[in-house]
């Protein structure tokens, strides 16, 4: 996370002044080194939707999806996925994880997803949390496909992260924010 500001940030030095930590002076991508960090706790939720058919939705509800229970299968892959984060996007540090949950919640055309993701290290795990929302998703999709093929994923954001160096983030509505910096 390093000097990175969450809310503002465009191109390798933005309007905002924040820098993209990822880069560097001759504007290749690169590995950030944390290792000076302290370790601190960092938490880390994210949310997404997934909207479906009447008839996907009641499918699920009735437990009748031939692949199985797909909101376990949903959840589950949703863990596995925040645990694997650092495989699949390359400048992710591999964490040691320390709590990860992942809801998934009825509403009228499908269902929000939302994922919390705790360590205590010297970089944050929002990437794990969006990771997590995604896949759970994705899961989510694959076991009912078969039934609607036009389901849509969309609104996954991260809502809040605590912990290091950049502090408090909490997004209010969409695309407002509150970051209260750490003293």
């Amino acid at each position: 996370m390093s000097k990175r500001k969450e809310a503002g940030a465009s191109g390798a030095s933005g309007a905002s002044g924040a820098k993209l930590t990822h880069v560097d002076t001759k504007g290749r991508i690169r590995m950030v080194d944390v290792g000076a960090k302290p370790i601190t706790d960092r938490e880390a939720v994210a949310r997404g939707v997934i909207s479906m058919s009447a008839a996907a939705r009641t499918l699920i509800r009735a437990g009748a999806v031939k692949k199985g229970d797909p909101l376990q299968a949903a959840r589950l892959a949703g863990i596995m996925a925040a645990k694997k984060t650092s495989e699949l996007i390359p400048l992710c540090h591999p964490l040691i994880i320390t709590h990860v949950s992942v809801e998934l919640t009825p509403t009228r055309t499908g269902y929000a997803i939302e994922a919390r993701v705790r360590t205590a290290g010297q970089t944050g795990v929002e990437m794990e949390a969006l990771t997590a929302v995604s896949v759970a998703a994705l899961t989510l999709y694959d076991m009912v496909k078969a039934v609607d093929k036009a389901m849509e994923i969309s609104e996954v954001h991260l809502v809040e992260k605590r912990g290091g160096r950049s502090g408090h983030y909490l997004r209010i509505t969409n695309h407002k924010v509150r970051i209260t910096k750490r003293k």
